[in-house]
């Protein structure tokens, strides 16, 4: 509660309800307490402040779900001042291809891909959100020249039900749920798969919330809630705008119960998780340390993704003066990445540049 709505109350207990609370809002003939006026203050300040909340909520997600542009094969981006000055911040990662590959001279390259609207299009059901054929044996060529995770806000068996790679590294529930690769890889540290759950405790809760969620706003028609082991995603892909306020509303109603957990936002999606210092920043430092590239001047990390929450992990390559993000999208945003793609068709063409690369690279180092 703020000072000012300290000072509310006592002028509530000082001077009487009815100087301060209109009188629609009076019971009639009866005594208030000092402590029934504050409880009675308090209801109406919670409520206020609710649907100041609600509003932001909403406000956020129309701002973190932008109009989709139809996918072309010959799309862009519209051409206006602001796209320009947009794409000379955030060139395509296409057309500074050579750039990208010559600062990974005497470096390994490690590579970070999310998985929903950067090597799968974004759909209307997530649980349809099918990797292309094309795309699973790009990212298979990929992970065998360079370590690569899959670092997602979907449970991690989940993910890996799409990929189907066993060589990879898999970072589900924004980088909570971490385990490395089930087959012999060359990259693996020691015997066993990385595995590191940072938020076990927090299960037993993330199961209630998500059956209270699912109670909650099935009177909301197009409402997909998705558990992800670690986080609850209510996906509002599928409903109409004007019941947002609605879906909000009951988000947060359920929310209010477990102090403990957090929203955040993405595409289309409210994300409901524990309010620990863990974000796929965090994930993409603990892989790096996993392979050994802790404080490796002789790494280059790569990450690629389309979402707000991909933005922790551009910040801390930022931070770091080491590696490069790229941000999927057909619209400007602000971002901390350092290139864009517009959509999963560019990356996989992007990903077939590294491997066709990396394959020349080897070809050319055997003949010398």
């Amino acid at each position: 509660m703020t000072n000012q709505q300290n000072v509310v109350v006592l002028d509530v207990i000082s001077r009487g309800v009815s100087n301060v609370l209109p009188r629609s809002s009076l019971p009639v003939a009866k005594s208030f307490s000092p402590q029934d006026l504050k409880m009675l203050l308090m209801k109406r300040l919670e409520a206020e402040n609710g649907g100041a909340k609600i509003s932001a909520w909403v406000d956020s997600m129309r701002a973190s779900s932008p109009t989709r542009i139809k996918s072309s094969t010959t799309a862009s981006l519209p051409e206006t001042d602001d796209t320009s000055s947009w794409i000379v911040h955030h060139p395509s990662a296409l057309s500074m291809f050579e750039q990208i590959v010559a600062a990974s001279k005497g470096k390994q390259i490690v590579m970070f891909l999310d998985y929903d609207g950067t090597l799968s299009p974004i759909v209307e059901d997530p649980d349809q959100a099918f990797m292309p054929k094309e795309m699973r044996a790009t990212v298979r060529d990929v992970a065998r020249y360079f370590p690569t995770a899959i670092v997602t806000g979907r449970c991690r068996d989940k993910v890996y039900s799409f990929v189907k790679l066993a060589g990879l590294y898999y970072a589900g529930s924004h980088g909570m749920d971490i385990k490395g690769p089930s087959k012999s890889c060359k990259y693996k540290k020691g015997n066993q798969g990385v595995l590191f759950q940072a938020a076990s405790e927090f299960l037993p809760m993330i199961d209630e919330v998500y059956k209270d969620l699912v109670e909650k706003t099935k009177s909301i028609p197009g409402t997909k809630v998705e558990n992800n082991k670690f986080c609850v995603s209510v996906h509002f892909r599928c409903v109409d705008e004007k019941s947002w306020a609605a879906l909000a509303e009951q988000v947060r109603s359920v929310l209010n119960h477990y102090p403990k957990l957090e929203l955040t936002q993405g595409r289309k999606v409210l994300e409901i998780r524990p309010t620990i210092k863990w974000d796929k920043g965090r994930a993409l430092e603990f892989l790096l340390e996993s392979l050994g590239y802790a404080n490796s001047t002789n790494v280059l990390p790569v990450y690629i993704g389309d979402d707000r929450s991909d933005e922790d992990a551009f910040k801390v390559l930022r931070e770091r003066g080491q590696g490069f993000g790229i941000l999927v999208s057909k619209l400007p945003k602000e971002t901390n990445a350092s290139y864009s793609l517009q959509e999963p068709s560019e990356v996989k063409e992007f990903l077939k540049r590294l491997v066709d690369w990396k394959e020349m690279s080897q070809r050319a180092a055997k003949c010398a």
